[in-house]
């Protein structure tokens, strides 16, 4: 009887170290998916932050470009203006509503290239938030007219 106890002291013995290692491997186990989990959480953040500043370059990139293209418009509208008053008569009323048309002209070429696309926006909220009625009957209008000309 003694062997049999001896021998299930010792398979006691043998369980207890198996369940030590066990333990362990599962302890670094879990370690190590915390880890890699933790690098996935850093590189997922890292990607969208870079991203996120990608995005920011573009849109930024995106309105240097308008305002670039709008003083452009400017520009050509100055010169259009400079154009029709060399090609047009210089008395009478064709003569006048030319010179009319192309102050006008150069007025609006001066402003785009003043203010570009950033400063119109800024110019037409401003008149919004100065003329709240006058602007909403504007767009119902506009609408009402967009309708009518979509609709087959």
């Amino acid at each position: 009887m003694a062997n049999t106890s001896h021998t299930a002291q010792g398979a006691k013995e043998t369980a207890a170290s198996v369940v030590g290692q066990a333990k362990d491997a599962a302890s670094a186990v879990a370690d190590k998916a915390k880890d890699v989990a933790s690098s996935a959480a850093d590189k997922t953040r890292d990607l969208a932050s870079s991203a996120a500043d990608k995005a920011k370059d573009l849109a930024s990139t995106a309105g240097r470009k308008a305002d670039d293209a709008v003083g452009s418009v400017g520009s050509g509208m100055e010169s259009a203006a400079s154009s029709l008053r060399a090609h047009s008569p210089q008395s009478g009323v064709l003569g006048s509503a030319a010179s009319t048309v192309a102050d006008a002209m150069e007025s609006t070429g001066r402003y785009l290239e003043r203010e570009g696309l950033s400063g119109m926006a800024d110019d037409v909220t401003g008149m919004i938030k100065r003329n709240p009625i006058p602007a909403m009957l504007l767009a119902v209008a506009v609408g009402y007219l967009l309708a009518r000309a979509t609709r087959s």
